[in-house]
């Protein structure tokens, strides 16, 4: 099996189902399986998929589990020598599979890579970042950011001065799509599921890194993702009084206590 394929579900049947529809039309030339897991979402979804498609494997949780968890409980079933996660809200392209996996082919020192993805109109949707300081996810989420000083530092955060159709490594990349070497997980291990939902992305990223593996942007993969930032959506006062965000916060908490030893990595 050279790709698994593990979409997780939570109240989102109608993108999953699409997702897995887009997967199959596409038709990608390689020995590929899917597997979707359902967050407890009572939405029918894995139903639907394990009657439309039953060479798909449905994994049902009894509870909502997560981001980490839920994706992890599909990369336990995974048998691919790569294995692909994969959101709901990514439409797959013709030719955009092969191309991940042979990137991966041809970069052996790559553990985890994402690839370029790209709003509905075509346009860059930037997925690559640095690894955050301590102070960054409070200038990001109030109106602190918007003070004039600390523009040049966002936008170093966010990787926005470099050419986006150029391959490099990164510190780390949005969890919305990333493949990662099943030989590299057997070492780092899987996602760490103390983080609920955001920020478990980031933290993994940077343990390939501890663990000698490369994380790349693979700018020659184009996916197209409907993305849609819940803990962005309002203003900051009214965020503070949104679960969402409480959420966010909780997990940023998390990934600084974890590494309050040191907020860098050496890289080769």
């Amino acid at each position: 099996m050279k790709l698994s394929i593990v979409i997780l579900n939570y109240k989102s049947a109608g993108l999953t189902r699409q997702c897995v529809k887009g997967i199959y039309a596409v038709a990608p030339k390689l020995e590929f399986e899917v597997i979707a897991v359902d967050n407890n979402s009572g939405d029918g979804c894995c139903q639907w998929l394990g009657q439309t498609y039953p060479n798909i494997k449905c994994i049902t949780l009894g509870q909502n589990r997560g981001f980490a968890a839920g994706n992890n409980a599909g990369l336990r079933e995974a048998r691919g020598e790569y294995l692909l996660i994969l959101n709901p809200d990514i439409t797959v392209l013709p030719g955009q599979l092969e191309a991940l996996v042979a990137f991966m082919d041809t970069h052996p020192k790559c553990g985890l890579a994402g690839p370029r993805l790209v709003n509905p109109d075509g346009s860059l949707q930037y997925s690559t970042y640095q690894f955050p300081k301590f102070w960054l996810p409070l200038f990001r989420r109030t109106m602190l950011g918007s003070i004039p000083a600390m523009e040049p530092r966002l936008r170093e955060y966010q990787m926005l001065g470099w050419d986006p159709k150029q391959s490099r490594t990164v510190d780390w990349m949005l969890g919305a799509c990333l493949i990662a070497r099943q030989k590299a997980i057997q070492e780092v291990g899987l996602m760490d599921e103390r983080f609920f939902l955001y920020v478990e992305d980031t933290d993994w990223c940077r343990r390939f890194w501890a663990q000698g593996w490369e994380v790349w942007y693979a700018a020659e993969v184009e996916l197209v993702h409907f993305h849609e930032r819940l803990s962005a959506q309002r203003p900051f006062l009214t965020a503070l009084f949104s679960k969402i965000t409480w959420v966010h916060i909780a997990s940023w908490i998390k990934y600084f206590s974890k590494w309050r030893k040191g907020l860098t990595i050496e890289k080769a």
